[in-house]
């Protein structure tokens, strides 16, 4: 498990014997070795010598995050809970205290990146995550151009527009964004790394050659970013242009949206990198937080925590904030990490497995990766923001889709805005199995209720809802296995627990 602070041996806790410290010691030397041969044949596989010498790169990468890996593994490093305290005020500065300014002359020097490589396989769709429909018939991709080209066009800037794709969303993507072409905005696109997937027993890489089936590779995360737009040679080109502050957000966060208060105080502040925060709720207890780990600035992700303090991470009262992954970043403060070989990310460690076939058992596989949020420590006066929850509209299941494609929310140039008669914050939404993929979200929900007066719904089963249903306080619909519920057109559900079975025919 990786430490807090990556590097100083000092701040390690060993809770391994000598004698086994040294034979996992042994261990790592040999896993290594073997791994570096393994991908020098990898490289040897591929003709083209260009493409040879990018591959390389990305095996010199993933080589050292193995590396690191191996030995961190070995040594039984733990994170030094003692050590860990909530974040103090000097680390998290409220939204409401940054100045009000609505300044547009540090727009000239900014730059909107989303990651862009995740697929909708979590929703049931086929392709980026981004062209998923989620308001009025646009996508996430839509929305995100509509925003830059109102700023654009209103302050007759040049916001360049930045998509970090993967091989997995790369095609699509690029066939995609051709109907942008003509409009106020320029797309710039690269690719984040493709590493090899690891076997778990052996810890050897999966793919032979540089042919093997695409489920053998993997995208290492978004704390890849910072070395891809490096290789990529977007990050000096935009340096060239005299771009200095890069906003990075999740592709399907709809609220993050460029902030003039966050942008000023960045260039103001002269902080090289910047976290926007938002407050934890019973929701997101699982979130990344901040923390203050000897003074200095930290993300602590759930992963790294001992499990005998699990509990105590996921307190709202000790760390009250989590990571909305909306994050501002310095461009030179870029180059200069990268370039020095300063970046030491936290290791996230995922266990997948790879589908063999009918009768044979599935193959269980390691993919080592980063988060960018864990790059904080690595930046000069680098701090948090604690944003409204606006700022955080993430769509990562068809409840969330529910919610943005309600009247709880209406469209002005690409940004979500909510209703002027919603008091308190966005309802809580569950939906059961029935509604995990968009096409049955969309059977079976083919008009959106009315949710304004909503505070929190909970629907499992076969149920469908008719057209304008209007939905308020607290509603629970259940339906029994084998059973179906229809709400009629027009209903006005309030403070209504229906469960069983419930059909009502028109005549």
């Amino acid at each position: 498990m990786a430490s807090i602070n990556g590097n100083a041996s000092s701040e390690r806790k060993h809770a391994k014997s000598q004698s086994t410290f040294q034979f996992e010691n042994t261990s790592t030397a040999i896993a290594a070795s073997q791994m570096r041969n393994s991908l020098n044949k990898l490289a040897d596989s591929v003709p083209d010598p260009k493409m040879r010498k990018q591959f390389e790169t990305q095996m010199d990468a993933f080589f050292s995050l193995f590396r690191r890996y191996l030995t961190d593994k070995a040594k039984g490093t733990a994170v030094d809970w003692d050590r860990i305290q909530p974040p103090n005020p000097e680390q998290v500065i409220a939204y409401d205290d940054l100045a009000d300014s609505v300044t547009t002359e540090f727009l000239s020097k900014l730059v909107v990146l989303k990651l862009n490589g995740g697929l909708g396989t979590s929703m049931g769709c086929v392709g980026p995550k981004s062209v998923i429909e989620v308001r009025e018939g646009q996508s996430f991709l839509d929305l995100s151009v509509r925003q830059i080209e109102y700023l654009n066009r209103k302050y007759d800037v040049n916001v360049p527009f930045v998509l970090m794709n993967s091989f997995n969303t790369d095609d699509d993507t690029q066939s995609i964004i051709k109907k942008y072409e003509g409009h106020n905005i320029e797309i710039i696109t690269f690719n984040q790394s493709q590493f090899p997937r690891v076997y778990r027993d052996s810890l050897l890489p999966v793919p032979k050659d540089i042919n093997a089936p695409i489920d053998s590779w993997y995208p290492p995360g978004h704390g890849d970013l910072f070395e891809s737009l490096e290789n990529s040679g977007v990050l000096d080109e935009l340096l060239s242009r005299g771009k200095e502050i890069l906003f990075v957000s999740n592709a399907d966060n709809l609220g993050a949206v460029v902030d003039f208060k966050i942008l000023s105080h960045m260039v103001e502040s002269k902080s090289e990198y910047i976290m926007e925060l938002t407050d934890k709720t019973r929701a997101d207890v699982k979130g990344g937080t901040i923390i203050d780990y000897d003074g200095s600035v930290r993300l602590l992700e759930i992963a790294q925590v001992p499990k005998d303090h699990t509990e105590d991470f996921k307190s709202i009262k000790k760390f009250k904030y989590f990571n909305t992954n909306n994050i501002w970043i310095n461009l030179k403060a870029m180059k200069r990490v990268v370039e020095n070989n300063e970046l030491q990310l936290e290791i996230i460690p995922n266990s997948k497995t790879i589908s063999v076939g009918k009768g044979e058992s599935d193959i269980n596989v390691l993919q080592l990766e980063t988060a960018v949020g864990a790059a904080i420590r690595h930046f000069k006066s680098a701090h948090g923001v604690n944003v409204p929850r606006r700022r955080f509209l993430p769509v990562k299941t068809c409840s969330d889709l529910l919610l943005v494609k309600s009247d709880l929310y209406s469209l002005s140039h690409g940004t979500l805005e909510v209703s002027p008669g919603r008091f308190g914050p966005a309802p809580l939404i569950k939906l059961g199995g029935h509604f995990k993929k968009v096409s049955d979200f969309q059977k079976r929900i083919p008009h959106m209720p009315k949710i304004v007066e909503l505070d929190h719904l909970t629907i499992t089963g076969n149920v469908n809802l008719g057209k304008g249903v209007v939905l308020k306080g607290t509603v629970i619909i259940v339906c029994s296995d084998g059973q179906k519920i229809d709400i009629p057109n027009g209903s006005i559900l309030e403070n209504v627990v229906i469960t069983g079975n419930l059909s009502i025919l028109e005549h």
